[in-house]
């Protein structure tokens, strides 16, 4: 087949010679017989210097004493030309000495075929872009779907203690007494979990933990204080929970669950909380702290409770009233009643601008984008974690609710709300 990089449309022509005849005599017949037949300007020869007629292909196929075959004529004039060209291949009667006939096939538009094969192609990319869109749409509706969905349970060591599959990434450990608290913490979300097994802790526990933060999160019973005991000698212990006085962890609704557990948020944020709960009777602690929890906000995850929109500042120590500017404290003062009670951070540049509103959760991951930030100004406690990464950033301020007990680069300059002035 001729390439088709310029041709309009193919004239398509069937041939029977009585006598034997091979390829050349035909084209010799179809450009001899149909010189000067309509002119020298359609002269094939002609058409074809002006590459308005493209390589003639013919076919032939020889049977006894006579010849059949057909002709292919590639043509880019118009439609008419290629009619009359036609008609007159059409009148050759003889092939050499030879009688023949020739008969039109019929006249392909090249340009309709290659309309088509676009359409078709089109059609095709069109599919393809569909699938992969629908397959993406169906991915994130799975994503979604997942997450909602309780983690997997598994089982760790030669124990075959059970636990949750979040224990072998996670960078913190929730130790709980037996297979039902886990499955438990699985359906709260959590899903770095392990079973102690008992009151005797197998190595396996203590392999686990080693260079992890721990959270040790027991039942509200006797049996609870004696496991703890027992914890407390083997393993390195972070933050000391326990399910209500009288209850088992297996018996905490999801809701409980999570309650509790937000106590242990700065575990998992690296900060080095000093343990609550002691050996000796720690289930009255616990109802204590309890009771404690009804009237007041917990004190290691939440903000303090809300203040009035205008509140009546105290005056600034003298302090940071020597070190800070007013440009600073009026900023910070003016960022208080949007960023408390949200447990949300914000982030200001060297002109006071916002740069970054983040839930505290994500403010330390999220630091590095904040090109150009001045002060860290958050509904929450001041961590070295915090501090570190602050400082890391060219932070130069961090504010917060309260702080830990910090070895504070000289580069960042932490303040409490009340340093400044603002009675929280």
């Amino acid at each position: 087949m001729p390439s088709t990089g310029i041709v309009k449309y193919h004239v398509k022509l069937k041939f029977e010679v009585d006598g034997l005849v091979e390829k050349a005599d035909i084209i010799g017949a179809i450009f001899g017989q149909t010189e000067g037949l309509l002119g020298p300007e359609m002269n094939l020869n002609e058409l074809q210097k002006v590459s308005k007629v493209g390589r003639i292909e013919v076919n032939v196929d020889t049977k006894g004493s006579m010849a059949k075959g057909d002709a292919l004529i590639p043509m880019s004039t118009d439609i008419s030309t290629a009619a009359l060209i036609a008609a007159a291949i059409e009148s050759i009667d003889k092939v050499g000495p030879f009688q023949a006939k020739f008969n039109l096939m019929g006249i392909d538009d090249i340009r309709a075929i290659k309309k088509k094969v676009i359409v078709d192609r089109a059609k095709k990319i069109v599919q393809d872009w569909a699938t992969r869109t629908i397959s993406e749409g169906e991915e994130m509706l799975k994503d979604v779907y997942d997450a909602s969905k309780p983690g997997k349970l598994t089982s760790f060591g030669k124990a075959q203690l059970a636990c949750g599959t979040g224990v072998f990434d996670s960078d913190w450990i929730i130790l709980v007494e037996g297979r039902a608290d886990v499955i438990n913490l699985l359906r709260a979300g959590f899903d770095n979990a392990i079973a102690i097994e008992g009151a005797r802790i197998d190595e396996t526990v203590t392999k686990l933990t080693d260079g992890k933060r721990v959270v040790a999160f027991l039942d509200g019973d006797r049996a609870g204080d004696l496991i703890l005991k027992e914890l407390h000698g083997v393993v390195k212990i972070d933050k000391v929970l326990r399910a209500p006085t009288g209850k088992e962890v297996e018996e905490c609704t999801p809701l409980e669950i999570s309650e509790i557990l937000k106590e242990a948020l700065p575990i998992a944020e690296g900060a080095p909380i000093a343990q609550q709960q002691q050996q000796h009777a720690p289930h009255q602690q616990h109802d204590r702290r309890h009771q404690r929890r009804e009237r007041e906000p917990r004190e290691e995850y939440r903000a303090p409770p809300p203040e009035p929109q205008s509140p009546q500042p105290s005056q600034p120590s003298k302090e940071v009233l020597a070190e800070d500017s007013p440009e600073i404290l009026t900023a910070i003062k003016d960022v208080y009643p949007q960023i408390n009670e949200t447990l949300e951070a914000v982030v200001l540049d060297g002109a006071m601008n916002q740069l970054l509103k983040v839930p505290v959760s994500e403010v330390i991951k999220r630091l590095d984008s904040a090109e150009g930030g001045k002060l860290l100004v958050l509904d929450g406690i001041v961590t070295q974690r915090l501090v570190d990464a602050a400082d890391k950033a060219g932070i130069e301020y961090v504010i917060g609710h309260r702080t830990t007990d910090l070895k504070k680069p000289a580069d960042v300059r932490v303040r409490t709300f009340g340093d400044i002035g603002i009675n929280n």
